[in-house]
């Protein structure tokens, strides 16, 4: 993409109502703009990041087994009043009613929902086990929405609701996703903690939060020093009951809870070690048993006759919200430093004289190749000073830059610029080709 052709609204000034970095450095790389309070347009740049982060959740999701479905962000609240969350979920819940005046409200989530769609369609226990999700916005009547996409009444999130036959079948289910989850936040950079969790409105009597250590964090956070060096996860066989629940035990023998859970013994046994810090929450996954099947009467036959209550489970990640921790966890005082994984594009190629004849051949003949390659590029191709693309490429924080001009082609060179260390080299045009992946 060129970036003569593009729309990019970056600023040089920290906007005065952006208290955290990502929100600052969101707005500032032109990523989003605020359109009301708590609710944001996401702009092309920012746009690309949130489909990257979108796919490896999507991708994650599909290799623990669960299958995608779409539902609608407008419910009826005949369903919400089956399972007694109507009135008791609280202002939050944005409630509508249409023309024929019914009820309806904005969903916060989808229990009820998933449980009619799939539960009013199957009877018998061949249907079962089953796990259903959907990405879908959400909207949540915040009374004070604040730092950007990290506590926004809009948002973009991944809920995903398994459906077993029983409690064993469910906490495989629960194992299933959180060994997912793990694997989601490692292809993203990030390192979270699964916390031990209170499960608030949605019930059941198991629950984790995964938090991203950040000063800006919503959550008090305590855990062991050990969660600072935990190790990556190995390839994982989901279907392998004893060895899925061999890997969850193992993440959470070391103490970590939010402050709603705290347990005094555990942390007395973790002496010194013992770390408390603030965390940003990025997905939650809760275990409630029979709660929405056996409220809203939905039972499925098992082998021998009986009818039983489905066991269930319901499992969020923050899509949209994660944008804003990825930042949180990667930047410098320039601006974003993304990941390859999620970046929006791979390269920055700056062009850094328009006006040079042979600069400006070598620099489209370079765009040429990389997108032929298939590397993706954004190609400043602007009439602005050198100054100005470089403080635009790290700000928005491509993970590399390829800088070309008149000295370094006299000399059959362009330079090669790491984000991520500010490491620069000068290497020949083909060899810089090569290290992008391009030849």
């Amino acid at each position: 993409m060129r970036l003569s052709r593009y729309f990019l609204p970056v600023t040089k000034e920290t906007p005065a109502d952006a208290q955290i970095v990502s929100h600052k450095l969101m707005l500032r790389a032109g990523l989003v703009r605020q359109t009301a309070a708590g609710i944001y347009a996401w702009l092309p740049l920012g746009q690309r990041v949130l489909k990257k982060i979108e796919q490896i959740v999507r991708e994650e999701q599909d290799r623990a087994g669960a299958v995608e479905l779409l539902m609608p962000t407008l419910q009826s609240a005949e369903l919400w009043r089956q399972s007694g969350r109507y009135d008791a979920y609280g202002p939050e819940m944005l409630r509508i009613r249409d023309r024929h005046d019914r009820d309806m409200l904005y969903g916060p989530t989808n229990e009820e929902m998933i449980t009619q769609i799939f539960l009013g369609n199957v009877k018998s226990y061949r249907d079962l086990p089953r796990i259903l999700y959907h990405i879908q916005w959400k909207f949540r009547d915040e009374v004070r929405p604040r730092f950007g996409v990290m506590r926004g009444r809009e948002f973009l999130m991944k809920d995903a609701y398994s459906f077993d036959l029983d409690e064993a079948g469910g906490r495989h289910s629960y194992n299933r996703m959180f060994v997912a989850y793990l694997n989601t936040f490692a292809r993203m950079g990030l390192r979270a903690i699964p916390m031990q969790a209170d499960t608030g409105p949605i019930g059941g009597d198991l629950s984790h939060e995964f938090i991203i250590l950040a000063p800006s964090g919503e959550s008090e956070v305590f855990y062991h020093s050990n969660w600072e060096k935990a190790p990556e996860l190995s390839a994982v066989d989901f279907d392998d009951v004893a060895g899925l629940q061999s890997i969850v035990d193992g993440y959470t023998a070391d103490y970590a809870a939010t402050d709603e859970k705290r347990d005094a013994d555990r942390e007395a046994a973790a002496g010194e070690a013992l770390r408390q810090s603030r965390g940003v929450e990025v997905g939650h996954i809760f275990f409630f048993g029979t709660k929405y099947s056996g409220s809203m009467g939905m039972s499925v036959q098992t082998k021998d006759g009986t009818n039983v209550y489905p066991q269930m489970g319901s499992y969020g990640v923050g899509v949209s919200r994660l944008m804003g921790a990825i930042i949180e966890a990667s930047h410098d005082d320039a601006g974003i430093i993304w990941p390859e994984s999620v970046a929006p594009y791979k390269v920055g190629l700056v062009n850094m004289r328009v006006d040079d004849a042979a600069c400006s051949a070598a620099a489209d003949d370079l765009y040429r190749k990389l997108e032929s390659a298939g590397v993706e590029t954004l190609y400043d191709d602007r009439d602005e000073r050198g100054g100005a693309k470089f403080a635009t490429m790290d700000v928005i924080g491509l993970p590399w830059q390829l800088i070309i001009g008149p000295k370094g082609l006299e000399k059959g060179v362009v330079e090669l610029k790491r984000r991520a260390t500010g490491e620069r080299e000068e290497l020949s045009i083909d060899s810089a080709l090569k290290r992008l992946g391009a030849a």
